[in-house]
Formats: structure tokens, sequence, C-alpha cells
């Protein structure tokens, strides 16, 4: 899936707030990097830590929220 196709799948699991989208992707990928369970069921290998965790957000495996 393309990246705008999977960011439009995403912003929608955030109720359309890209400032939210955006600081949830960056936490995400720095968990990833420091060393975090990957919850996708591709082989990521070739993958950016971002792109990662765009498509977990995209595909509901990260549950994005304003609390805590």
């Amino acid at each position: 899936m393309r990246t705008e196709q999977l960011t439009a799948k995403a912003l929608e699991k955030v109720d359309f707030d890209k400032y939210l989208l955006a600081n949830a992707v960056g936490k995400r990928a720095e968990a990833i990097a420091n060393g975090a369970e990957i919850l996708l069921d591709i082989d990521t290998s070739g993958m950016k830590y971002s792109d990662i965790a765009l498509q977990e957000i995209a595909e509901g495996k990260i549950t994005v929220s304003l609390e805590g």
C-alpha cells in the first residue's frame, strides 16, 4: 500500500488529527528503534521504523488517544 493511502487510513483512526498522528508515529517509531515488538504480520526488514509505525496505526494494531 502506498504511503498516501496508509496515511489516509491512519488519519481515520485518529479522527483526522494530523498532529496526533504525527506524534503517535514518532513515539511508536522510537519505541520500535529501541526494541519494541513489531505487530505486523509482514516482512518489515526493508521498511523504515516510521513506515512500520504508520502501518500499525492504519491497521488498528496500535490504538492512539489523547489520554496518557
